[in-house]
């Protein structure tokens, strides 16, 4: 199978899954008084986006009970112990995490766009933004109690989602105070993507293992190709964000590197004698130039700080999906293996 057919197979699978789980939303996030917290909860979700951790959240539970590509009913599932489980609620709880962080991301890094429109404290104000955040947090909590899962499966679902809320505060602590350091390690930042990024691809492909009641080396398997996943994701959206038109972005390339947020590329090119703080001269996203930002990916290329960020986003794909060999064989396991593929490619 060529790579084209592998990735038209992976936009068909997500294409798909979208459908259902924005379906999902409608029905498990309404508009409801009051009806601007609501509609800025939901501004975000309709923004766009591919739903790629409900789309790993599906596939998994899937690849778990050897269940072919969309051969069953995500809000009826058949878990191991002959129970249902309602996987898309949590698949939804997943996704809706996922708008909580970008939101109180946005406020905090004091980005304007957000998928080509306005970020929320934009659209609407900060107060409701936070407001609107924090409302998802909850929901997504709310979502997780009501999947119809064993209980004990389900209080584990329940841990896992809480600490992998926690660990993405980590994170992002972490990443924030990288911003006032020039001498941190490459370890320090693969944890930093760790907890910031990856472990919600973990949950994404572990939560619904646990709700179906998996063996806890299927779990810690499906956990570990999400941690792998998803910093090849992130490292790979830091070459993105240099390398992808703004238009196709949804906010102004080469914003991580004027606002001073250390990379994996920028810490190889400060060890290869970059002066990678005098790369662009702009205090903001919004007054860099696409010339500036050209001049500093050739200066990144010429080193191949660039080239050594993709490297390591492809040695942590193909870890990944080495984790996904526990599994049965099935078409659901192979699409898990694809996306991973997928998520360095076109994960923007």
């Amino acid at each position: 199978m060529t790579s084209e057919t592998k990735e038209a197979r992976v936009l068909e699978a997500i294409r798909e899954r979208r459908d259902l789980v924005n379906a999902a939303i409608d029905e498990e996030l309404p508009i409801q008084e009051p009806e601007r917290l609501y509609e800025a909860t939901r501004y975000i979700l309709e923004a766009g986006g591919k739903r790629l951790r409900p789309t790993v959240a599906t596939l998994a539970a899937e690849a778990v009970t050897g269940t072919d590509p969309l051969g069953a009913d995500f809000r009826e599932f058949a878990a191991l112990d002959g129970n249902t489980v309602d996987v898309m609620r949590a698949a939804v709880a997943i996704e809706v995490i996922q708008s909580f962080t970008l939101i109180h991301d946005d406020i905090m890094d004091e980005d304007d766009l957000r998928r080509g429109v306005p970020a929320v404290h934009e659209q609407y104000d900060t107060s409701t933004a936070i407001l609107a955040g924090d409302t998802l947090y909850s929901k997504a909590f709310e979502f997780m109690t009501e999947t119809g899962a064993d209980p004990q499966n389900g209080l584990e679902a329940m841990r896992m989602l809480a600490s992998t809320c926690t660990e993405i505060c980590e994170g992002q602590a972490l990443d924030v105070a990288f911003e006032s350091r020039d001498d941190i390690l490459p370890e320090e930042y693969l944890e930093m993507v760790e907890l910031k990024t990856a472990v919600l691809y973990g949950a994404s492909a572990a939560t619904p293992a646990l709700l179906l009641g998996a063996d806890e080396e299927v779990v810690d398997a499906l956990y570990q190709y999400g941690i792998d996943s998803g910093r090849a994701f992130q490292i790979q959206d830091d070459v993105l964000d240099l390398t992808v038109p703004s238009e196709d972005l949804g906010k102004q390339r080469g914003s991580d590197l004027v606002e001073g947020k250390e990379t994996l590329i920028t810490l190889h090119a400060r060890q290869q004698g970059v002066d990678v703080d005098g790369l662009v001269d702009a205090d903001t996203p919004a007054e860099v130039t696409e010339e500036a930002i050209d001049d500093a990916v050739a200066a990144l290329e010429e080193v191949g700080s660039i080239a050594y960020a993709r490297d390591t986003a492809e040695d942590l794909t193909e870890r990944s999906k080495e984790h996904l060999e526990i599994l049965p064989e099935s078409g659901s396991r192979e699409l898990l293996a694809d996306l991973a593929d997928y998520l360095i490619v076109r994960g923007y």
